[in-house]
């Protein structure tokens, strides 16, 4: 090999191990922010038995993330935390295929874990002058707390008006159930509805029982974004967590099967 030509493969060499292998496929996954814990396990167990896919989780209200998508923000997966937000992005062709109904929740009402206002049911979120924290009117906690208030409000020892008194302490309306949970968490209010999954992984709340006959359940769906240049890897990805490794990981975490 004469010199120039020893010279050129050197530094071809030199120049691969500088850049090391291939570079990753990198998934964007735009999730409810009810999945920021379980996503962070998520992504390593993936990460590990899949060599070559980084995920890349940004977490925040369901609605909040549909908008961003509609507006182009560049997302390979959308985890929602009900199946309206995937089903509409599907219904204007912004999905590849369909959403897939991947996990469950129900709610959880919370206060400080000193519990200033004595709140013992959730009867008491009427009592006057009690501060609720809430979601705001496009997160999709929202409308399920909607569907068990009026479930309270019809049970026979719930007081009459108990809906409209319970609108009435609301406080303050957040832009994700992860901010519901911080404001009880710093004891800027005295009950808020998150979801059961929520209330587990926080060391800094008490979980006020709600009746089960009031309860309701959660149902998140995910999908692929028609916008991906990743489609295979993204509807993999979504096969996986809805699949039964994923269930297993979601179900440490307190979410239940679809």
């Amino acid at each position: 090999m004469n010199r120039a030509r020893r010279a050129a493969v050197l530094a071809a060499c030199f120049a691969f191990a500088a850049c090391g292998s291939p570079a990753d496929t990198e998934l964007t996954v735009f999730a409810a922010a009810s999945l920021t814990d379980v996503l962070v396990e998520v992504e390593t167990a993936y990460e590990n038995g899949n060599p070559g896919i980084d995920l890349v989780i940004a977490t925040d209200s369901s609605a909040g993330l549909r908008t961003q998508i509609e507006e182009g923000a560049p997302a390979d997966i959308f985890l929602s935390a009900d199946t309206a937000n995937p089903e509409g992005l599907a219904e204007a062709g912004r999905t590849e295929g369909d959403p897939v109904d991947f996990a469950g929740n129900s709610l959880a009402l919370v206060v400080p874990s000193a519990n200033q206002a004595g709140i013992q049911s959730p009867a008491d979120l009427a009592t006057d002058g009690v501060q609720v924290i809430a979601a705001g009117p496009e997160v999709p906690i929202t409308e399920y707390v909607a569907e068990v208030i009026a479930n309270l409000a019809g049970l026979p020892d719930y007081p009459d008006g108990f809906a409209e008194a319970y609108a009435a302490n609301i406080v303050s309306e957040e832009e994700n159930v992860r901010a519901v949970l911080g404001k009880i968490e710093l004891n800027e209010g005295d009950a808020g509805f998150v979801y059961q999954t929520d209330a587990l992984a926080s060391d800094d709340v008490a979980a006020i029982e709600i009746p089960e006959e009031a309860n309701t359940n959660a149902l998140y769906a995910g999908c692929v974004i028609a916008d991906s240049d990743h489609l295979e890897q993204a509807e993999a990805f979504l096969a996986w967590l809805a699949g039964a490794e994923g269930q297993a990981i979601l179900g440490e975490f307190g979410f239940v099967a679809p």
